[in-house]
């Protein structure tokens, strides 16, 4: 089975890299970054971040998005030009009638697509990178990157030369010959720019490189092979138009689901976000005893009035997953009676004592819990969000979520723009999401083709 996988992937691979809807998408793509690049100044911010800031945020922003629409557009083109035509074609037939089961004809099909998509969005995100080290033409005395347009322009002219050559004398596919040779030859001059500073000096490869933009497209390129899977599950049944169709409706209502679906998923909202925090007394538990309390300076002053006893809760999301403190009962009495705190018959509870401006101060209340069975697994930290009630959680809504593509989960430039670091941890988890939904639509592809007629 695994070589009849490959051997339909590799067949497939290069019947999409021929397509020349293939090779227009990459250029046009390719032309529509350059453009961002010399006409994106009109944001008239300032501000700094880490690795982008102020028009060079709404270029990448821009960018990135030409990317993702992109490749969404490809994995539909493509997968109704290798599946759903062929259906149509009856050529599939061929195929199924001899002992190719058609799990494995699906399998081959998606792989050999998204091979072909990971490779012309590789490109992309390449260019995109480019972009980012020359920066935004905000007024025309900026001198230009040369070393970006001298790399650029010869890996641009190597790939469509080496197309034309192949065609012309070995009657090859130009859009095959281009596009595969434009990846490799992308990444070299890539490399080439790092080499060099814009005045041609040599620099550490480290110096331009921007780990959190790789990180965000990275993400980004796991989007492309949910899509993609989208769009072999629609092919199985629809033609080009109708897949279209659908993968431009997954892709606009997983951008939306979060809005749409996650806030009735999840019903919470933070009230601030914590700077710092310190304990008052060097050495205490985590929170696991009365009178425990803890000094929170916060980022900004929060958006409701804390009065004292007023229940806290905190966690890192500030949707309220993950929350760090239980669903205790709220406390009743004083907060500043040190009586009532300590009073071991009151169940467990997190409370403010005191409260000014940036500064709040939270105490632990009620009977004290064990080292075997604490109240909280941590102290609040900083970047944790509070809270005045737990999270409430609907069921309902939170399978319907988990079920659509959550196209916001790939999107991680906001996280960029603000200069919050990307942690390889999270990355790792959108890519198990990924590759869960790509499961997920594989196995609806599957179903969906084992009863179409083909003959």
């Amino acid at each position: 089975m695994t070589t009849q996988v490959f051997t339909i992937a590799r067949n497939t691979f290069l019947e999409s890299v021929r397509q020349p809807i293939y090779f227009i998408l990459t250029a046009l793509s390719g032309l529509f970054i350059l453009l961002t690049t010399a006409t994106a100044a009109f944001s008239m911010d300032y501000s700094s971040s880490a690795e982008v800031s102020a028009d060079d945020k709404v270029a990448l922003d821009i960018n990135l998005a030409t990317v993702f629409v992109s490749g969404m557009l490809l994995a539909a083109f493509l997968a109704t030009a290798v599946i759903s035509k062929e259906i149509d074609r009856k050529t599939v037939l061929t195929v199924v009638s001899k002992p190719v089961s058609r799990v494995t004809v699906v399998l081959g099909k998606y792989l050999g697509v998204s091979a072909a998509i990971l490779i012309t969005v590789v490109t992309m995100i390449v260019w995109v990178l480019m972009a980012v080290r020359h920066k935004v033409l905000a007024t025309t005395a900026d001198e230009l990157d040369q070393p970006v347009l001298v790399f650029s322009i010869l890996a641009i002219l190597l790939s469509v030369g080496l197309g034309v050559w192949c065609n012309f004398f070995y009657s090859w596919s130009f859009p095959q010959v281009a596009t595969l040779a434009m990846c490799p030859l992308m990444l070299l001059a890539y490399l080439g720019v790092l080499m060099f500073n814009p005045e041609w000096k040599l620099q550490e490869l480290a110096h331009d490189f921007k780990p959190e933009i790789t990180k965000a497209s990275v993400c980004l390129l796991a989007s492309m092979l949910v899509l993609t899977a989208v769009a072999t599950a629609a092919s199985a049944r629809l033609g080009q138009v109708m897949t279209l169709v659908v993968c431009a409706g997954v892709f606009v209502f997983g951008l939306m689901s979060n809005h749409l679906i996650g806030r009735h998923a999840i019903d919470n909202t933070f009230i601030a976000r914590v700077q710092s925090a310190t304990p008052q007394r060097e050495g205490m538990k985590p929170l696991n005893n009365p009178e425990d309390a803890y000094d929170l300076k916060l980022e900004t002053e929060p958006r409701v009035r804390i009065a004292p006893g007023t229940p806290i809760h905190y966690g890192p999301n500030p949707s309220g997953l993950g929350m760090i403190t239980p669903p205790f009962a709220p406390f009743v009495g004083d907060a500043s009676d040190m009586g009532a705190l300590s009073d071991r018959t009151r169940p467990p509870a997190l409370v403010a004592q005191s409260h000014k401006v940036r500064d709040l101060t939270i105490v632990r209340a009620g009977a004290p819990t064990t080292a075997s069975d604490p109240f909280v697994s941590r102290p609040p930290q900083e970047g944790d969000f509070l809270f005045t009630r737990p999270t409430r959680y609907n069921h309902v809504a939170w399978g319907v979520w988990g079920i659509v593509p959550n196209v916001q989960a790939f999107w991680l430039l906001d996280a960029v723009s603000q200069n919050q670091k990307i942690p390889l941890t999270h990355v790792g988890l959108v890519l198990a999401y990924a590759m869960t939904q790509v499961g997920v639509f594989l196995s609806l592809a599957v179903m969906l083709f084992q009863k179409r007629e083909v003959g």
